[in-house]
Order: C-alpha cells, then structure tokens, then sequence
C-alpha cells in the first residue's frame, strides 16, 4: 500500500509539471535522435502524450511504456528550447523511477546499482581489480585518443574503441584522508566524480596544479561515491538518493564556500536532480541539498570568475587549433559555455569553432549502451564538424563526451587529441614555469 502510495504521488507531481506542455513540436526541431529516426514517438512531444496515460499504460503495457521513455539521450535540447519551459529531463527521470517502481530493476541492474554502485568502497575495489585485468580482454590500438578494443567478440564491447580503465585511480593518488591544499581566496570542495576518477585521473591532477598555481585553497574529502546519475536514469530512486546521502555526509555544510566539479554531468546532477528528485522531501534533507546546490559551480565557471580570465575573441591565440564540444548538460543544463572557452584562450590556444558545437554527441550514457547504432550516427556527425576545423584538438568539459567523442575519432583513424579545458591549461602552466 505504501508503495502505492509513492507511485502515486509521483503520478500527481508529473502531471502537475505536464499540463504546460503546448504540444507545439518545438522539440521535435531539436531533438538529435528525431533527426536520426523522425519518428514522433522519439521526440519529447510524443513521450508527453504518452505518458498523459501513465497509469493506464504502466498496467496495460509496462514494457512498451519502458522502451519508448529509455529511447531518450536525456540531452535537455527539447527543455533547453520549451517555449512553455516544461522541465521535460525531470519529467522523464520520475516517470522512469515509476517504471522501475511497479516493474523492478533487472537482475543484472540490480546487482550494478544496489551491490555495486551504492556501495563505493564496493565499486572502487572492483573498477580497480578491473584495471588490473583489463589486458587479458582489451588490446591497445595506438591511437591518438588512448582507445582500446576488446580482444574477444562481446555484445557490449564489440567494435567499440573505448577508454580503458586507469591503472591508478585518482583517489589512490591523495593522502588517506583526502587532500587539504592550503589557498587563498574562497574555500573549495572538488567533487570528483567516477569517471574522473577511474578514467581520466588527469583531469583531477590538473585541477590540483591549477589551484596550487594561484594559491587557491582546495579540499578533496575521501571516499567520494557516483553523483548517482547512472542508477537515476534507469528509475533507480533508491540507489540515488542512498549515494546523496552518502556524499552529503562527506561535504558538510560550513566546511566550504564552492563545490566545484570537472564533469558536465556531475555538476547538473547535483545542482538539478539532487534536491528535485531526493526520495525523501520531508526529511529536511532536501533543503540542504538545494543550500549545496547553490555552491556548486563547474569548474570553468568557477576558474573563469576567480583568475580573471579575458574572453578574447575566436582564432586569436598563436598556439596549436583547438575546437570546443558543449556538453549538453553543461550549456543546455547550467548556461556554461563562455567560460570553457575562455580557459581555452587562456592556456593559449587558437580556437576555432565547430559548426554545431552545442549539438549532442550523441553519449547518453547508457543509451550509448542499448542503442549503440544510434549513438554512434549522432556521434559520427559531430566527428566530421570536428574534423572539418582543422583542429589538433578537441576539448569539452565532459568526461562522457570525452569517451565518445574518442571513440568516433579512433574509428575514422583521426589523429585528433582529445582533451578537458583544465588539462590544457594546466599543461600551458607547466610549460611556461
């Protein structure tokens, strides 16, 4: 009954939040994955009147309704252009949570977000066994992107160029109790984020040079979990809301005056969807999570404000030709797109702007998992507006469109590096101390 309960509930708060929709297809003009099927079903639009029904539909036909909400990248490109500002992200995040509430999580997610993911020192462990053993399945194909195939045919991994896994994460590179780097200026927290910390441990080192570089205070707690994205977006509320807390009791109130992170995702995550989607809203939790939400800032946002950084117009440096991918949850999300820019110039690179530079790449996170083909059609289109600039290099604050963004390079044999604003101008620190 109580369960009832809650799924209705959330029934109520979508349709408090969809009666704004004009069904005026603005979205459909929009949407990356209706200009790959242009079909209306795929479109926020059609997703809307679907789930006008939710309830009738969840017991009629749970997995047809399942299907259609997952074939979402979950980009915000139709809530970034709602004439009527319907939140169409949130909408679609609580009606998958439904979903998962009457149906359950498949084993195999199961065992992925409530064993694994919910428990950090759990995951930690395993990702790094896996970075152990990776060679045994993965063979090095020595390209400019640092991608790796995998050795033996695999439904998930075939024909993929993928990052492999660190063989030194991150937080193994901090002091036990996490790192207290004396500063200048505002007190700063770094929420690190899987990805950063499993895959690309670089971009977290150049943070460090950076702050240490303008004497800037920073403070890293350890035991850092997920910012729970990957369990949300599968309807995994529970999963969620157990990692905020999780992360809520490493960063206390009063210890800091900014949370700054180096992923797109991670940054919308915690400034949109922890406070919005939090099981438990009488709890007083939810208020303190929209205090932290307040905090908490991308680390381009933040550096650009704090150093000062000029906003030299486009192709003005002398250095090598950079373009600039915009993360959909960094631009469409939060309103970030100067400021990456901006460190781009200031680490003294010519940029030169893509055609398209804000459309998705087509990630998705696990969309890129259940429809690759699709993923990858989105994610080829940006692959030649990259390579149309010339560039040496492609940069984007986001760990996730990094992955992909290498694995289109690497399967058109581009020499195209890829990297993070922060890496780049740490890099031009480095070479000018």
């Amino acid at each position: 009954m109580a369960k009832m309960k809650e799924l209705a509930s959330l029934v109520r708060e979508l349709e408090e939040q969809m009666v704004t929709c004009m069904r005026c297809g603005m979205c459909q003009s929009v949407c990356p994955l209706f200009e790959q099927t242009r079909r209306e079903s795929d479109v926020a639009r059609g997703k809307l009147a679907l789930l006008n029904g939710l309830m009738e539909n969840v017991f009629s036909d749970p997995d047809g309704v399942n299907e259609r909400l997952n074939r979402c990248l979950l980009c915000g490109s139709c809530a970034a252009n709602c004439p009527s500002g319907v939140n169409v992200l949130e909408i679609f995040i609580k009606a998958r949570a439904i979903l998962a509430e009457y149906k359950g999580l498949s084993p195999a997610k199961r065992i992925i977000f409530k064993k694994m993911l919910a428990n950090p020192g759990t995951f930690d462990t395993l990702v790094g066994w896996a970075g152990k053993f990776q060679g045994l399945f993965t063979r090095d194909d020595a390209n400019a992107q640092g991608t790796s195939c995998a050795r033996l045919v695999s439904p998930l991994l075939n024909n993929r160029h993928f990052i492999p896994v660190a063989s030194t994460p991150f937080h193994k590179f901090l002091p036990e109790k996490g790192l207290e780097q004396k500063g200048n200026g505002p007190r700063v927290a770094l929420f690190t984020g899987c990805l950063i910390d499993k895959i690309f441990p670089n971009i977290g080192h150049s943070v460090i040079r950076i702050f240490k570089h303008h004497d800037l205070g920073l403070t890293i707690p350890p035991g850092q979990g997920c910012c729970g994205i990957p369990a949300l977006a599968s309807g995994d509320r529970e999963t969620f809301s157990r990692l905020v807390d999780h992360n809520l009791a490493l960063f206390q109130e009063g210890n800091f005056d900014f949370l700054v992170t180096a992923c797109a995702t991670c940054t919308s995550t915690i400034k949109k969807l922890w406070p919005a989607v939090y099981k438990d809203p009488s709890s007083g939790t939810r208020k303190r999570l929209e205090v932290l939400a307040q905090k908490t800032l991308d680390i381009n946002q933040f550096l650009a404000s704090q150093l000062g950084l000029d906003s030299a117009p486009p192709g003005s440096g002398e250095g090598e030709t950079v373009t600039y991918h915009d993360p959909c949850h960094l631009k469409k999300s939060l309103g970030v797109a100067a400021q990456p820019r901006q460190l781009i110039r200031a680490a003294g690179k010519n940029l030169v702007e893509m055609q398209g530079s804000d459309k998705c790449c087509g990630m998705g996170g696990s969309f890129n998992v259940y429809h690759y083909d699709l993923s990858s059609a989105i994610g080829r289109l940006k692959q030649k507006n990259i390579a149309d600039t010339g560039c040496t290099t492609i940069s984007t604050g986001c760990p996730a469109c990094m992955m992909q963004i290498s694995d289109m390079l690497a399967k058109a044999k581009s020499k195209i590096k890829v990297r993070h604003p922060v890496e780049l101008y740490a890099e031009s620190i480095d070479n000018n101390s």
